[in-house]
């Protein structure tokens, strides 16, 4: 191992028979051979990626692959959330079963969040289950996305509404990949690692108000810090609940307003998920302030944090609109959750005491968007 690989740091999905190690160090994509190894049983494995990864990444993940004597198929998809979709869906299936593929063999998902949740969902269902690898190339998906075992494509009616719980049996988190992503993605990423520190760590809010900067530049001991810390509060939540009938809501801090500014911009790149998520947090913590649950200086904190990110905060600043309060709710009574006129919202008692209010006011909630939309 080099130099850089001294840092690497491991964090322990517990899930019984089905638990798995996230590692996570600068430059590890060199030593990939053997962080698979105890996975391969036919000498070959499976990589899904897309075309704009596979230009700065594959390559390294072959000569690894190829290094240790094994074969190497890939199939790259379009970059972008559109690709979560049905049509890929069959396409990746019939690559896979073109390709003699069973469920012995490793399938590699090197990508953002759009990869690993087609290889994830792609993976449940190869003759009812292959090997799965998560590689995350994205900020967001080193974070969030990869662990967990989520797995999901988008249909005409909503994000995410078809998938299955499919845990991976290791996550590589190479840091280093960050450095091939743009300045905006890295952003967008950064808003879930602030989510943990409100969601339920004080301490690590504390934490990115001091250090976050330095993490959003990739410096090595401050991006790892806090991927490592968002990784363990991830974990700890799937632990308790892995298939989100309790606790595992939480990490939908600010995803439900998040989802539905997403729909109402088609899924379009004007909008990023994380920025979603970004402005979806703050309304929920708005939101929480307005019921007099929390200080609005607490929400403002968390706007300052975010700010310096670069995301923005409020609806009328977000790229991809106009965002009227009518569509957004909308869209979000497509949440699979929703019950009559209320909706489950995440919100929260102060930074890091978030909790799950079972049955917000629909209308109540559309009265706070209009304000928050003026429109």
């Amino acid at each position: 191992m080099s130099e850089e690989q001294d840092l690497v740091r491991r964090v322990r999905v517990g899930l019984g028979a089905r638990s798995y190690d996230i590692t996570i160090g600068a430059g590890i994509a060199s030593d990939l051979a053997r962080l698979i190894s105890p996975f391969i049983k036919s000498p070959r494995v499976f990589v899904l990626t897309d075309e704009t990864v596979a230009s700065f990444h594959l390559e390294t993940v072959r000569q690894q692959v190829e290094g240790a004597g094994w074969v190497l198929h890939s199939y790259a998809i379009p970059a972008g959330e559109a690709s979560k979709s049905w049509a890929n869906l069959e396409a990746v299936l019939d690559w896979l079963l073109e390709a003699g593929a069973n469920r012995g063999d490793v399938l590699l998902a090197l990508g953002g969040g759009v990869v690993g949740d087609l290889a994830g969902l792609t993976a449940s269902l190869m003759k009812r289950g292959m090997t799965l690898v998560q590689m995350p190339t994205t900020l967001l998906a080193q974070v969030d996305s990869s662990v967990g075992g989520k797995t999901a494509i988008n249909t005409r009616q909503g994000k995410n509404l078809v998938g299955a719980f499919y845990q991976p049996r290791a996550v590589i988190i190479d840091t280093d990949f960050l450095a091939t992503l743009p300045q905006r993605e890295r952003a967008a990423g950064y808003a879930e690692v602030v989510k943990y520190g409100l969601l339920g760590d004080e301490a690590f809010f504390d934490w990115l108000e001091v250090h976050g900067e330095k993490a959003m530049a990739l410096e090595p001991e401050a991006i790892s810090e806090a991927i490592a810390r968002s990784c363990e509060a991830k974990a700890a939540i799937v632990a308790e609940d892995e298939r989100e009938g309790g606790v595992r809501a939480l990490l939908n801090l600010g995803h439900t307003f998040g989802h539905a500014l997403e729909a109402e911009n088609g899924y379009g790149p004007e909008l990023l998920h994380g920025e979603g998520v970004a402005c979806g947090m703050m309304l929920a913590l708005l939101y929480s302030a307005r019921l007099g649950l929390m200080t609005l200086q607490d929400a403002v904190r968390a706007e300052k944090v975010l700010s310096r990110a670069g995301l923005a905060t409020r609806i009328p600043d977000l790229a991809g609109g106009p965002y009227p309060a009518a569509r957004l709710i909308a869209h979000m009574r497509q949440d699979k959750k929703v019950r009559g006129n209320s909706v489950p919202l995440i919100l929260a008692r102060g930074i890091g005491h978030a909790f799950i209010q079972p049955d917000s006011d629909l209308a109540d909630v559309e009265a706070f968007l209009t304000e928050a939309t003026g429109r």
